[in-house]
């Protein structure tokens, strides 16, 4: 397996690198990079395509934890808890136990909850 390395300088003391690497490599080299680019005095921040700061749920909502994530996330999609449940095969006081935070959200019911939102599985956990 190969990388490619393009340099490219940029206005206002920026130079600008890109990599280009099997996709199944990504994860890793990002890690790698994350770890690596602190040691430069550099904090790392993911943008879009647009140049924009992505922000994680941890940045936004660092108070944040899996009940109120639900609850927003269900608020969203403007869903009773019933409408939810009945997408999970559940009941609506199973989901009104995990939104008030009585009942945990277990990995598999993470992993359901995931795909029902099409988002990662880990902002429920």
């Amino acid at each position: 397996m190969n990388a490619e390395v393009r340099v490219s300088p940029r206005s206002q003391g920026f130079t600008e690198i890109n990599l280009s690497i099997p996709s199944n490599k990504a994860d890793a080299v990002l890690e790698a990079l994350r770890g690596m680019l602190p040691l430069a005095g550099l904090k790392v921040h993911r943008v879009n395509d647009d140049g924009e700061k992505i922000f994680s749920t941890k940045e936004v909502f660092p108070d944040a934890n899996p009940a109120m994530v639900l609850r927003g996330f269900r608020g969203k999609m403007e869903w009773t808890q019933q409408e939810l449940a009945d997408k999970l095969g559940t009941t609506q006081n199973c989901i009104s136990d995990m939104e008030s935070g009585k009942r945990s959200i277990s990995k598999a019911m993470a992993v359901r909850l995931g795909e029902i939102f099409n988002i990662a599985y880990k902002v429920f956990l």
